[in-house]
């Protein structure tokens, strides 16, 4: 019998981040549902803050259910993920010194 390893919190959360396609954005809570551990969204966060795979792992898709960047993005600031979302045609704008994105416009449904 073959033994196979149970992937751990953290790779469903980079397998489930890494199916959001381009142009669209997924809340923290979505991805922990995605990964069969609704009330997790808060370890969906750390998981994204130490991406061992940016490039791979576009972590930067991942905003909160207002459709808020993260103030600290692990990769650069608020600015950077601003930056990526923008480079994929997702439209980002200040309220309260704070970016957004439109969630009805741009949640990913899968």
């Amino acid at each position: 019998m073959e033994d196979r390893k149970q992937p751990n919190f953290f790779e469903l959360v980079y397998a489930a981040v890494q199916k959001i396609p381009c142009g669209k954005v997924a809340s923290y809570g979505q991805i922990a549902r995605l990964c069969g551990s609704p009330r997790s969204s808060r370890a969906v966060g750390y998981a994204l803050h130490v991406n061992p795979l940016p490039g791979i792992v576009p972590c930067h898709r991942v905003v909160n259910r207002e459709g808020r960047l993260a103030p600290a993005f692990a990769f650069g600031g608020a600015e950077v993920q601003k930056d990526l979302l923008e480079r994929e045609s997702v439209e980002v704008f200040q309220r309260d010194g704070l970016y957004y994105v439109n969630m009805e416009k741009y949640r990913w449904n899968p």
